[in-house]
Order: C-alpha cells, then structure tokens, then sequence
C-alpha cells in the first residue's frame, strides 16, 4: 500500500518540502510513501523551485485527484484545499500548523497539529521522536519553509520551537547564513515581471469557508509594494474574476516585508464587512494594516470572527 502524501491547493514552499519531508520518515520507517503535490513544476512558486535547486530536492508528484487511494495530508486540513475526491479517499495521517479543518475520517488516525511557525517544525520533532536522522537535502528543504512561514521569524506565528528548529536544521543542511538564504527566497518570491496577475494572485492563495460564504485569500509577499505599483490594476481586474467565481471575497495581502505592514486589497459582496473585520477603511479598493504579517494568524481569524464562523 502506497501512502500519497501531499499538500494543499496552490502549494508553498512548506507544502511543498512538508509533503517531501513526511513521505521520507514513513518510508525510513518501512512504509511506502510517495510525496505529492496539487501544482506541476511550471506553475510551482518562483521561492519553491528556488529551494529544490538549492538543495537538490526532487519535486513531489503531481496529483490533483485522490479517489480510492491512501494519503497523508501536511500543512491543511480543509476539504477546501484537498485534492479532488478527498473524501473517497482514505486519510491515515494529518501533520500541520493551522486550525483543524473539516476533514473527517472512519478510523482513528495519526493527527499532529502544534501552534507554530511551519509544518517543518513539526517535522523536525517528529523525525527525533523517531530517531530517524534527517537527509541533508530534506532538511534544507524544511530549514527553508520554516524560514519562509514566519518570515525569517518575523512573523507573529513564529515561536521558540520555529528558532530552535532552524538552530538544529542549518548544522544538518550546512546553511551558514540562513539571512542569505532568506533574502534568496525572498528575491524569487516577490518576482511579478512579466507574470500574469492571475498567476501573482494564486502564487499563494487560499480557499475559505466563512459561514457558508466562500472568500478567497491570497498574499503576495514584496521586499517594496513599488515592486506592483504599475500592476496594481491588473491585479485588481484578477481578484475580480476569482471573485466572480461563486465567492463572497477575495483578498489579496501585499505584504511589505521591510515595513512590516500590508495593504490589503478588498473585492466582497460586503465591504462593511471586511473593513469592520480590520477596523479599519478602505481608500478605494484597499487598506493599509500596519503589522499584518500573517495570513493564518492576522488575517484568516478576523474573517472567521466577523463572518460568525
């Protein structure tokens, strides 16, 4: 039996060396398993492919229906942004770093979920609870997506456990300066030349169900929100399409890593709505909120709260 371990609809970097990470300890383990990934290698993030050349990583399979087969989810756990059929399939293990989604399951299974930084972080202590030493390539990989999640530890869901990880993970990828690696994601990550504004929309984005209402969420971190000042309404005319696509809202974080902030752009059926989720007000089409940083942890729960989730 083949376990498919994959990640969740328009994969980071953490989905991406999460889903590597987990089928390389079930299969030191004496399983069968097989990484995975919904995206193929020409519509993979700019940061994601990055890391893999850097650390020699093969890309997970491409997979985008589960029906009758055997899978292992990292970093979600939200039908929302399973793979087709997910519920004809069976679930045995749930590694991850976010809220408990809607995934159900017939048996008892493997669940671990911890509050912090990256799925990565959860990795790292499960492959020492295991006793099963890290490849140096994988840990890259992981050293890499903790890195990316909090945003070099900038980020308010980053913890102690997320420092303590990429301490432990550098000595095993042989990364001196984890600054430098961060600023070379960084770079590949913000890149929008000649990038349809589509592609920049879904380059990290996320389905939600708030209350019966469907809202999209994408982010787009930049080291200089001039880096799409002249796209800004190309951009805006993409989220209005998705949004067309049977959703409530979408939204789109450009988040200023150097500043610290994002503006927020804002497409709803209930402006209101979104702007009293914030507190604050919309200048058209968008908002400036100062310290939002994450999306799992800034974002997401202020809708759910407003949304009456």
């Amino acid at each position: 039996m083949t376990i498919y371990v994959t990640g969740h609809a328009n994969p980071d970097t953490d989905s991406v060396t999460a889903a590597i990470g987990l089928a390389t300890l079930l299969n030191a383990q004496g399983q069968d398993a097989k990484a995975c990934m919904q995206s193929s290698l020409e519509k993979l993030n700019p940061e994601s492919t990055v890391v893999l050349e850097k650390f020699g990583l093969t890309a997970p399979e491409e997979m985008h229906d589960v029906a009758g087969k055997t899978i292992a989810l990292v970093d979600f756990s939200d039908i929302g942004q399973a793979p087709a059929n997910v519920t004809d399939a069976e679930v045995v293990t749930i590694v991850d770093h976010h809220k408990v989604g809607d995934i159900t399951t017939n048996n008892p299974i493997l669940v671990r979920v911890e509050p912090v930084g990256c799925t990565g972080t959860v990795l790292n202590k499960m492959f020492k609870d295991a006793g099963v030493a890290i490849p140096k390539d994988v840990a890259g990989g992981m050293l890499s997506a903790i890195l990316s999640d909090t945003v070099n530890f900038k980020s308010p869901t980053c913890t102690d456990d997320d420092k303590a990880a990429v301490a432990e993970l550098k000595v095993t990828a042989g990364v001196d300066d984890t600054d430098a690696l961060f600023m070379d994601m960084l770079k590949a990550k913000s890149s929008v030349a000649g990038v349809p504004a589509k592609d920049l929309l879904f380059r990290d984005y996320k389905d939600f169900d708030m209350n019966g209402k469907k809202v999209g969420v994408g982010q787009l971190e930049l080291a200089t929100l001039d880096q799409v000042a002249d796209i800004r309404e190309d951009l805006l005319n993409a989220a209005k399409e998705v949004k067309a696509d049977g959703r409530h809202s979408v939204l789109l974080m450009l988040t200023d890593v150097v500043k610290e902030g994002t503006e927020l752009v804002v497409v709803s059926d209930d402006e209101a709505l979104i702007e009293g989720a914030f507190g604050g007000k919309l200048d058209g089409t968008s908002m400036w909120i100062d310290g939002m940083m994450s999306r799992k942890k800034q974002t997401v729960p202020n809708l759910q709260k407003a949304f009456g989730c």
